[in-house]
């Protein structure tokens, strides 16, 4: 009977903590409004490469001096190395392009669809279907 009890305890504690990543994680159409694209350029000052989808900040200048934070999320990591892309291509401290959707709250987050360099390199953020309506 105690053991009976203490396997019940564990699966539920389990299935709670499995839970959570789930419970995280949001559809494009949930968090970013696709009528309002967003395009930034500014220094990359942050790359976080984490479950359910990687952000990067970007500390964007504007006309009157001052600095916007912006954050911006893109894929999942696991997808984004499964086509080639890797945490090491987002270099803090470098100047880039971001091509996006601004956040429907109106923050200054955004997902970003692209990131291009000052040299042209293109390091692609989404994937394909995170950027369709759903």
């Amino acid at each position: 009977m105690r053991q009976n009890t203490l396997v019940a305890l564990a699966l539920g504690f389990g299935m709670l903590i499995g839970s959570i990543p789930a419970a995280a994680h949001h559809s494009f159409s949930a968090e970013f409004d696709s009528e309002k694209q967003v395009e930034k350029r500014g220094y990359v000052t942050k790359v976080e490469w984490t479950n359910p989808h990687v952000w990067y900040y970007v500390d964007v200048k504007n006309p009157d001096g001052s600095i916007t934070k912006w954050a911006f999320s893109g894929g999942a990591p696991g997808q984004l190395m499964r086509r080639g892309i890797r945490k090491e291509q987002l270099v803090v401290g470098s100047v880039v392009n971001v091509d996006g959707f601004r956040a429907k709250d109106g923050s200054n987050n955004g997902f970003g669809r692209s990131v291009t360099y000052q040299d042209g390199r293109n390091v692609f953020t989404a994937v394909p279907q995170d950027t369709q309506q759903k």
